[in-house]
């Protein structure tokens, strides 16, 4: 394996994501305007950073079946992303995400079970990264604490509790971790606490920066070793699907980070690439490349923020 600038684990699906003129009822049927296919999960993440130009790789389990081995050539074949630390199981399904868009947000539903190999088992070698990247929960990921110790700096991020526990205890494995990108809901949920702000800065007392989405109201993050806090808006785009939104604003911060871009560039940055991601159908088929950010560049050029950046990659 060559030396990698990021690596990520977590749980790949396969998303269906339909798009829908109203949200269905029970005892009616919905015909759905448009729809796509695409990796999702943990893939959302590699993608987006793969293609930011970071060389990626993913330590994940696929299922021995065809819908695994689809999801395995797209990501490898299609995207460049290196799968020497994953691996196909036989008897395990890979699991299948139906995402319904409208309204401006989704609905998901979720065929799978847990994956039978852990982080921990797939990672056995560390392999030489820049950064790591992973979804926690009430999971062990000790692998984040020897890539932390090796160097590499530790991004995390957190999915929605189908329990809705919201146990406090998941946050302990922060003390691996350098920065945490949570939503809005999922930081108020963890810390039992009543708005985002108060979310952003309970969290900073675990990690020493925490950046918190917020949707429509955009972003804030808190550095804690300097005090530092910087909040960006949302960019007014049109919606279609916002699937994977989240790990592409991830995506966006970790390459912005790795770039040493000053706090307030990470955040509109990572803002803007989720932001066009919600353009299309799609979890990781919507992240935005190059030639999609000189567009929009082009297109709004009364916005100075990160012409430089863009103007710079625009031939990628």
């Amino acid at each position: 394996m060559h030396e990698l600038d990021v690596v990520v684990s977590g749980l790949v699906f396969q998303d269906l994501v339909l798009g829908l003129p109203t949200p269905p009822r029970p005892g009616t049927e919905v015909w759905a305007t448009e729809s796509h296919e695409s990796p999702g999960g943990i893939a959302n993440f590699a993608v987006a950073l793969a293609r930011l130009g970071l060389h990626t790789g993913m330590a994940a389990v696929f299922g021995a079946d065809d819908l695994g081995d689809r999801v395995w050539r797209r990501l490898a074949d299609d995207e460049g992303i290196d799968l020497t630390l994953s691996r196909r199981l036989a008897g395990w399904q890979t699991p299948l995400t139906v995402a319904l868009a409208y309204d401006n947000d989704r609905a998901l539903v979720t065929r799978g079970t847990s994956p039978l190999l852990s982080a921990d088992e797939l990672i056995t070698t560390l392999p030489a990264a820049r950064a790591v990247a992973a979804h926690i929960g009430p999971w062990r990921n000790e692998w984040l604490g020897k890539a932390k110790a090796a160097g590499s700096v530790v991004f995390a991020d957190v999915g929605w509790d189908p329990s809705e526990q919201w146990d406090p205890a998941v946050l302990d494995q922060l003390e691996h971790c350098d920065v945490f990108l949570p939503n809005a809901d999922e930081a108020m949920a963890y810390t039992r606490t009543t708005s985002p702000a108060a979310a952003l800065e309970a969290l900073a007392e675990k990690v020493p920066l925490v950046v918190v989405t917020n949707g429509d109201d955009g972003a804030e993050a808190l550095d804690a070793s300097t005090g530092e806090r910087v909040a960006v808006p949302a960019y007014s785009v049109p919606a279609a699907d916002s699937t994977g939104a989240g790990d592409v604003f991830a995506a966006g911060f970790i390459a912005a980070t790795l770039w040493e871009l000053p706090l307030e560039q990470r955040l509109r940055f990572a803002a803007l690439t989720a932001a066009l991601s919600v353009t299309r159908l799609g979890g990781a088929d919507s992240a935005p490349r190059w030639p999609d950010l000189a567009a929009w560049q082009t297109a709004h050029p009364e916005d100075h923020h990160l012409h430089a950046l863009i103007s710079a990659n625009s031939g990628r």
